[in-house]
């Protein structure tokens, strides 16, 4: 298989090209004047464009600023606007549409938080989530963010390599694998939807996760993480979909098996465990190859899906040999 070189990770952005949160009010009223008038456009469209009014308790209640340097690993594209990225997401525990876990993810608690570490490691061990925080310095890094239902975002997460965490959990020679769990509270989660075998949990094999590119994060857009965007503990695996990237984690197992994920139980012919961005794999239910970008503009535009997410000179030599049809 030929994979495209990119050079696109050696630019970086700077700070004041990153949309700062005060231009919400000045944003919603723009675009509900351009929406007003694109009575003609998809619903597909307008539902990715629309910003609804809804309270916003992250930064309300944690409206502190991460301290961040740049990050190595980067993107000169233009980004989403915070507005966007932080009301159009996929978070089924807080509902099923894409608008209702900014407007139901207030009921999530993200103090106090402890993070279990589990399996084959050395010292089997709970985490508070600032000591988290405070283990390595935070970083900035603009990622490309590709979901399986055929959009994408870019987006400036913080945080540190997982495989900084990772080594700080010294897992055994033994384990192979580690699996992210996601937390579970129908207190916090009154709506959970059913048919669905919570926890939500995600995995990856352990050279995937050391991967430079993965990121533990616990911010984004220089601030705390929103809760609807998977507060105040996430993964971010750019080259992969984004159900990979599990969000409000409570626990870290490594195991020498594959673990079990939660879309690859539901449905093992459309959501495989690899999951890897691949134009040349269909989704049973529609293509891959094409994307609808969601950015600046009224209204997502659409370009071409690239492999790995543009991210092959990173990652792909972690799939030599591998069919990537079979291992989706």
């Amino acid at each position: 298989m030929l994979l495209r070189r990119s050079h696109s990770l050696d630019s970086a952005i700077r700070s004041s090209d990153i949309t700062p949160q005060e231009a919400f009010e000045r944003y919603r009223r723009q675009r509900r004047v351009l929406i007003g008038g694109a009575a003609t456009l998809t619903a597909r469209a307008l539902a990715a464009s629309y910003i609804p009014d809804v309270f916003f308790p992250s930064t309300t209640v944690h409206a502190q600023a991460l301290s961040t340097a740049p990050g190595k690993y980067t993107t000169s594209e233009n980004q989403t606007p915070f507005a966007k990225a932080t009301h159009y997401n996929n978070f089924y525990e807080f509902g099923t549409d894409k608008s209702d876990p900014a407007r139901n993810a207030h009921t999530l608690k993200t103090r106090p938080w402890t993070v279990q570490v589990t399996g084959m490691v050395k010292k089997p061990q709970t985490l508070d989530i600032d000591t988290l925080l405070k283990y390595r310095p935070i970083e900035s890094r603009i990622y490309r963010h590709r979901c399986v239902e055929a959009w994408s975002m870019v987006i400036p997460w913080d945080g540190y390599s997982l495989s900084e965490f990772i080594n700080y959990c010294e897992p055994l020679p033994s384990a192979k694998y580690v699996q992210f769990v996601t937390l579970l509270d129908k207190k916090q989660m009154p709506d959970l939807p059913g048919g669905y075998d919570w926890p939500y949990s995600e995995g990856l094999r352990l050279d995937e996760a050391m991967n430079p590119l993965a990121l533990l994060a616990f911010g984004c857009y220089g601030q705390v993480l929103p809760n609807q965007n998977g507060a105040p503990i996430r993964i971010v695996l750019p080259w992969k979909y984004g159900f990979k990237s599990a969000k409000s984690l409570v626990r870290f197992h490594f195991t020498d098996k594959q673990p079990k994920t939660t879309w690859n139980e539901i449905s093992s012919q459309e959501y495989g465990f690899y999951s890897n961005v691949n134009p040349q794999v269909d989704h049973p239910r529609w293509t891959q190859s094409r994307e609808r970008r969601i950015d600046s503009s009224a209204f997502p535009r659409t370009i071409p899906t690239q492999m790995f997410n543009g991210y092959a000179d990173q990652v792909a030599s972690l799939y030599n040999g591998m069919n990537l049809k079979r291992y989706y």
